[in-house]
């Protein structure tokens, strides 16, 4: 159902705890395990909505995210398989995180993944559904 120009979005946030040390280059204090307070947040993005007046179902984008971090809660990045061959850098747990969020409704078209490492610092990853 449309109601005119424009695009809706849904944003899910959550926060947990999980460590990390980069790799492949002297990024001082970062090449050690290290702890971030990381901060996610999933926006959804379409030009309609479904006969409810949803873009999507937000009870199942949460119950996917709480999967999500409940998986890296207190755990190191490096340690898990899709990280193998990466830098666990922020820039790639948006992306990674976004693959297992990604959903596939025939009026969403976009998904866009920012993972914030510190109150300050924050990278994302958008796709196109």
């Amino acid at each position: 159902m449309s109601t005119g120009d424009g695009t809706y979005s849904v944003a899910v946030r959550r926060e947990f705890v999980a460590r990390h040390f980069l790799i492949g280059g002297d990024f001082g204090p970062e090449n050690e395990r290290n702890a971030h307070r990381y901060r996610v947040e999933a926006r959804y993005e379409g030009p309609s909505l479904d006969e409810h007046g949803f873009l999507l179902d937000i009870d199942d984008v949460q119950r996917r995210l709480d999967a999500l971090t409940d998986r890296y809660e207190q755990k190191t990045l490096n340690d898990f398989p899709e990280f193998e061959g990466l830098n666990p850098s922020v820039e790639h747990f948006a992306r990674i995180i976004g693959d297992s969020l990604a959903v596939r409704l025939p009026n969403v078209r976009a998904l866009e993944v920012t993972v914030w490492e510190d109150d300050g610092a924050a990278a994302g990853h958008r796709r196109q559904l």
